[in-house]
């Protein structure tokens, strides 16, 4: 990941969000370039790097038919085949992520007695702060200028942890978030995860792995596949208290009627990372 990477997703974050409130009155790449404060020839250039297509091809993934045809083509969760993405990016994402909860005895205690881990890091998606206990991702959050410190994000996830920042260390872990083949085309090994939450938020967080990178899904969707369907709303609000982004795909579900709804670190992050996801899918991209 280069440098330059949470620089080039704030100016396509701007871009994206002209997209996705006015698709119907299809923007200009005037008009876009001048939300990214850039030339036509540079944006052109720059979302294309980012996103892996155009930008009206991008917009095509933010409309609310695409959206629609996603949930009408949702088989149930459980019943995804294994062996439809063993290549590219289409396979599955639990292939990739294993999810581990705390015990009972360590969930009360709030993590006390574990060393966390972390450091602040770039992604396509803006600067995160990234931690782990015992070579496990424990948080993984998106940051924003003017929202919580990376410090406060961890301590309200493992409020007695002890805190120790070491980005060398967790830098290869890191490297591996936002790809899942190695550099000669292999799959990686998978990424462990470990979770502290109730035994029903850590259902829904293995649910939402079950969605495959690319698709959307419901909250209804989600409450009919852990075998509660009339607990959406309590769905929505264990998503929402997710500790891991984008690992734990809960930008993956949104409403179903089709729109995307809010998201924990901000909606046009979301709306990035969707169309970002159906591109590289449809491209076949590593």
């Amino acid at each position: 990941m280069n440098t330059n990477s949470t620089y080039t997703y704030q100016q396509m974050a701007q871009a994206i969000e002209l997209l996705a409130t006015t698709y119907r009155d299809r923007p200009t790449l005037a008009e876009l370039a001048s939300r990214a404060n850039v030339s036509e020839f540079h944006f052109q250039r720059l979302f294309t790097e980012w996103a892996g297509v155009s930008p009206k091809k991008f917009s095509q993934y933010l409309t609310l038919e695409h959206a629609r045809q996603q949930l009408r083509q949702g088989s149930p969760l459980a019943d995804t085949a294994y062996d439809a993405g063993l290549s590219g990016t289409g396979r599955l994402h639990d292939l990739f992520v294993t999810l581990e909860g705390v015990t009972p005895g360590q969930f009360r205690q709030a993590g006390a007695g574990l060393r966390l881990q972390y450091g602040r890091f770039v992604s396509p998606f803006g600067d995160y702060v990234l931690g782990a206990i015992n070579g496990k991702i424990a948080v993984l959050q998106f940051l924003d200028e003017t929202g919580p410190s990376a410090e406060s994000l961890l301590r309200a996830a493992w409020p007695e942890a002890s805190l120790y920042h070491d980005p060398t260390a967790l830098q290869p872990l890191a490297d591996q978030i936002f790809r899942v083949t190695t550099a000669d085309g292999q799959l990686q090994k998978p990424l462990s995860v470990l979770l502290r939450g109730s035994a029903f938020q850590l259902k829904v967080w293995e649910a939402l792995l079950r969605i495959p990178e690319g698709r959307l899904v419901s909250y209804d969707q989600i409450a009919a596949s852990i075998g509660q369907p009339t607990a959406s709303r309590a769905v929505g609000t264990a998503i929402g208290n997710n500790p891991v982004g984008y690992l734990i795909p809960c930008h993956r579900v949104i409403k179903k009627t089709g729109l995307f709804g809010g998201y924990r670190w901000g909606a046009d992050r979301k709306q990035a990372m969707v169309g970002w996801e159906a591109a590289r899918t449809a491209s076949g991209a590593d």
